[in-house]
């Protein structure tokens, strides 16, 4: 069953393909958002069923939650960096 929930999800991924969101929705990069929330199930999907986690010990859900929370401050990080950046530095090298 699992097996045919990626298959339909594979062929909904490819038939995305064809279909221009920015265009809908207005703006810029809908098709690359909606194609990584797919994904985002996908993964979520085989994550879930075909590694077994949800039958594992809690050592392998705290490794995935502190992968998480360490990957959300990395972004964190950058966006503070990047909305207020510190003035006098330059990574531009002449």
């Amino acid at each position: 069953m699992v097996g045919g929930v990626l298959f339909l999800f594979t062929a909904i991924t490819v038939g995305l393909a064809y279909v221009d969101f920015d265009k809908i929705f207005g703006g810029h990069g809908w098709n690359m958002k909606i194609g990584l929330l797919v994904a985002t199930f996908k993964v979520c999907l085989v994550g879930a069923i075909f590694m077994h986690l949800k039958e594992e010990r809690s050592t392998i859900w705290r490794v995935l939650y502190f992968t998480f929370f360490f990957v959300l401050g990395l972004f964190l990080l950058t966006l503070f960096a990047w909305v207020d950046p510190i003035f006098g530095t330059s990574h531009w090298h002449h």
